[in-house]
């Protein structure tokens, strides 16, 4: 039986958010096939593990869940990836043949986590360090979809710094870039946060000094008029993807926000992450906008260098029937499940299939050449006067 690590959580503002999503994917999870270790990472960035982190009434009181959980550390150990315990005395607690990160955010959805899990050699599920790191980064996002011609909206960013020396400076650019109303988001955070929505230029200063309490990068978008929003999912990796069913997006609000996808609508039930927002599955989109959405998000899964599931958000012009991609969700909120329903593929499968991929990729990945048995040190007799292969060193 493979015993999967599912890694959540993590020092990020969608802390929460990733909760509920590993939640959801450990209770559906074939348990015939795979044996389920929990791996919890607190927002100061210690790690737990445990049965009860499976139950969501855990995170509810901090000091219990530490008392029936064991702070870890995961490293290699004799080709193996051992979870060993913090204490005074190092005890094995489990150990993991492949990671299973259910992670939204800063310093784990974005690249860091992944960076770390490639340099302990455990296999990982889901994009790599770059792709990650690219799909979590709004600006760079638009800047390899500009490369690779794929439809987008006007924009501009900036650094907190560069708004802090001369705010007006700024202002003028952005006017100059894009036209009101405009969407004011912080470049590296997901599920809405800090995102707001400006008219004027008195709307456009107090959403940028609110995105500034999230982020150094800011980017300024101008807003799709006469909106409807589709979503699809993509899974595969560089060589084969699947597409999903498309879905719209509805929302009260200007913008779909925070409390739309993972509050609204669930507060006697407790919240069931993305697959609780308000939308209809399939998209009411004729057939020509339907392979428009399906043809950019293989373009631009392709060109990040995605893997796994993914979640790409586009913004449609219902009037001028003009399609934009929007972003990229690297690992999407619910991980997208209720999206390949439509197509015959439960959760239970979807995870299975991401699996499989990892398990394939990490094999390939074994085959190519990442060092050399040569060891340029081997004659190597010290620094003081030596000169060695490379001549005397200064």
């Amino acid at each position: 039986m493979i015993k999967v690590g599912v890694i959540f959580g993590g020092e990020s503002v969608e802390h929460e958010v990733s909760i509920i999503s590993a939640i959801q994917a450990m209770n559906k999870l074939d348990t015939e096939k795979y044996e389920i270790v929990p791996i919890y990472i607190t927002k100061d960035g210690e790690w737990y593990t445990g049965g009860v982190l499976r139950e969501i009434e855990t995170y509810k009181d901090m000091e219990l869940l530490k008392r029936y959980t064991k702070n870890v550390v995961l490293y290699k150990k004799d080709n193996r990836f051992v979870l060993q315990n913090k204490g005074m005395i190092k005890k094995f607690v489990n150990e993991v043949d492949i990671i299973l990160p259910v992670v939204h955010g800063t310093n784990v959805e974005d690249g860091v986590l992944q960076g770390y899990l490639k340099t302990i050699g455990v296999p990982f599920v889901g994009s790599d360090v770059m792709a990650a790191a690219v799909a979590q980064d709004k600006v760079i996002q638009k800047q390899v979809f500009e490369h690779n011609k794929l439809p987008i909206t006007k924009y501009y960013w900036f650094y907190d710094s560069d708004y802090k020396n001369d705010d007006e400076k700024i202002i003028k650019e952005i006017e100059k870039a894009v036209s009101y109303p405009v969407i004011v988001k912080p470049a590296t955070l997901g599920s809405s946060v800090g995102i707001a929505s400006a008219k004027n230029k008195k709307e456009l200063v107090e959403a940028i000094e609110d995105a500034i309490h999230y982020d150094f990068k800011i980017v300024v978008e101008e807003k799709v008029e006469n909106l409807t929003e589709v979503n699809i999912s993509v899974l595969g990796n560089y060589e084969n993807q699947k597409l999903s069913e498309i879905e719209e997006v509805f929302t009260d609000n200007s913008l779909l926000t925070y409390e739309d996808k993972y509050i609204g609508g669930s507060k006697k039930s407790g919240s069931k992450g993305m697959a609780s927002a308000c939308r209809k599955i399939p998209a009411n989109i004729d057939a020509k906008l339907r392979k428009e959405v399906e043809s950019v998000a293989t373009t631009a899964f392709k060109s990040v260098g995605l893997s796994g599931v993914v979640r790409i958000d586009f913004l449609i012009d219902k009037k001028k029937k003009n399609l934009y991609i929007n972003e990229i969700n690297s690992c999407p909120g619910s991980l997208s499940f209720y999206l390949w329903e439509p197509k015959d593929k439960n959760f239970t499968a979807l995870l299975d299939e991401m699996i499989n991929i990892a398990i394939k990729d990490y094999k390939k990945d074994q085959n190519k050449t990442r060092s050399f048995d040569t060891n340029i040190l081997s004659g190597f007799n010290g620094l003081k006067g030596s000169k060695g292969k490379f001549g005397k060193l200064k």
